[in-house]
């Protein structure tokens, strides 16, 4: 008889670094989950700033009334191109293209640097000119968390776009197992500017908006 025949079936042999039930790479559903706890964390920190805005205190200007729309709607254009050159880099790769790559990496790491100087120079603007710090009055507190924390998520954002510019120099280009590195940044990149759509809907454009009012 057949050896063949009476082997036990023991189905579809998973590769190594896929996730059994789902067939998805154990790197990329650990980026997709990490990704979903932080859209809860920030929906906490916005809800946060919502429940302290309109109200009256007795210390400093509230941030609603101090917003430079024009200058953060500058900052957010900047950010949200971010996204455009991570496609393209992503797409660069595809087609080995090494120094396009590395190109369009460079350009999204100086379009995230941009926004963090913008940012550190609103909050420079807030302290100084208006007296706005973050122990003033809870709304400022929650704001300053909130943004502030985004902040860091960029700043790691373009410190991984730097490692990985630095990888592709040292090593030639970023080989066939290294485009999952770029793909996992890329949807971290992407998330970071998603998130930072909605601060400035809610946070900026609607309060603004309500407060003026």
């Amino acid at each position: 008889m057949d050896s063949a025949a009476i082997a036990p079936d023991h189905g579809p042999v998973a590769h190594p670094d896929e996730h059994e039930s789902t067939g998805i790479n154990n790197r990329k559903l650990g980026m997709w989950v990490f990704l979903s706890s932080e859209f809860l964390f920030f929906g906490a920190l916005i809800t946060n700033y919502l429940l302290y805005f309109g109200r009256e205190f007795e210390r400093g200007p509230s941030p609603a009334d101090i917003y430079d729309i024009p200058f953060t709607s500058v900052s957010s254009f900047v950010l949200l191109m971010s996204s455009l050159t991570m496609v393209l880099a992503h797409n660069a790769l595809s087609r080995n293209d090494q120094s396009s790559t590395r190109t369009w990496l460079l350009a999204t790491a100086m379009l995230g640097s941009v926004f963090l100087a913008g940012q550190v120079f609103e909050f420079t603007e807030f302290a100084t000119v208006y007296g706005m710090t973050l122990s003033t009055n809870p709304a400022a507190s929650s704001f300053y968390v909130l943004t502030g924390f985004h902040g860091t998520h960029v700043a790691i954002g373009v410190i991984m776009l730097l490692s990985l510019i630095g990888i592709s120099k040292r090593m030639g280009g970023l080989s066939e197992s290294q485009h999952l590195n770029l793909e996992l940044v890329g949807l971290y990149w992407h998330f970071v500017d998603i998130i930072w759509i909605v601060i400035f809907t809610v946070v900026y454009l609607l309060t603004a908006t309500a407060g003026a009012g």
